[in-house]
């Protein structure tokens, strides 16, 4: 919808009308053909009544519509135009170009939003601060905010059932190929494979680690810290074939040659920085499994990998 005739200064060349609303083209595109020029927003609708142009009838549809000239458009900028606040009192009279800009910061604009300065620091419309209400509209606000999250609720726990149920039969076929692994050795194979891809997966999701003080190594863990560091890999998804065998393998008795006694690991204390060590989250310790640490000698290393706790130094 054009802009109203009687807002401009002086004439207003008829080139600048449109044919549809006769107010001043606002937003103005031409058809491609005989380029008649309309406000987009009259045409579109005159367009969905009708396909055809309004002054020759020549055939048209909405996505043929194109930018009217250049000077067509500097024609337009260049006329001057009331504000549209002059019924709440602006007097300012601006290039049709700068209006939208005028608009936002026109003291007389009854949309123009305020900082709300009785406590809540919401940003109103100027004209609706007389009836605002703070508190009312904290409450509102608050009440928005638990329905989201109440929303968010309903979606989380909507999509945990499904993971747990991809868990669920990711578990069986597991259970089924170990069966088969029994009585079939390509299964065998194929099955010791995924086993060993899953823990390069795992492994690649836990952040990396570094041990700035290996002597506070604990090498004979009692039940208590063993379990706890079971139950955080557990619940960092540790693959159920291998967590008991890491946690066989952080006591020195279950450690490989070169780490199985003190005089041993006093001896090995250069290959130490050779390992790759992933953290165990939110504990002092580290995990050194087998497939990130392929390059170590074998008296330093045993599949599926090694466990070790700390009092201490870990990064």
């Amino acid at each position: 919808m054009g802009f109203d005739v009687n807002r401009f200064q002086g004439e207003v060349d008829e080139e600048l009308v449109c044919p549809i609303c006769s107010g001043v083209l606002e937003d103005p595109v031409q058809a491609p053909v005989c380029e008649h020029a309309f406000c987009r927003t009259c045409i579109n609708e005159w367009i969905n009544r009708q396909p055809t142009c309004p002054l020759d009838r020549t055939p048209i549809t909405s996505a043929q519509l194109r930018a009217v000239p250049r000077i067509l458009r500097n024609l337009l900028a260049r006329l001057c135009i009331s504000c549209d606040n002059i019924m709440y009192g602006c007097q300012v009279i601006v290039k049709l170009d700068s209006l939208v800009s005028h608009l936002e910061q026109c003291e007389y604009n009854p949309k123009r939003p305020m900082l709300c300065e009785q406590g809540c620091s919401l940003i109103i419309p100027k004209n609706e601060l007389k009836d605002h209400n703070c508190v009312r509209e904290l409450r509102n606000i608050i009440h928005s905010q638990q329905q989201k999250l109440a929303d968010m609720k309903r979606e989380l726990g909507e999509q945990q059932l499904q993971i747990n149920e991809h868990k669920r039969e990711i578990h069986l076929l597991k259970d089924f190929m170990r069966a088969l692994r029994v009585s079939n050795p390509a299964m065998r194979a194929i099955a010791d494979q995924m086993e060993r891809d899953e823990v390069v997966r795992w492994s690649a999701t836990l952040p990396r680690a570094r041990v700035t003080r290996w002597g506070g190594m604990i090498s004979t863990p009692d039940e208590l810290l063993q379990t706890m560091i079971k139950r955080t890999l557990s619940e960092y998804n540790c693959p159920p074939h291998v967590i008991d065998e890491l946690m066989e393998n952080c006591h020195e008795r279950k450690w490989p040659p070169g780490l199985n006694s003190l005089e041993t690991r006093q001896n090995s204390r250069r290959q130490y920085d050779n390992y790759v060590c992933k953290r165990v989250p939110g504990k002092q310790a580290v995990l050194v499994l087998y497939c990130d640490n392929t390059h170590m000698p074998e008296d330093m290393m045993v599949e599926p990998g090694l466990v070790m706790i700390f009092a201490h130094g870990i990064e």
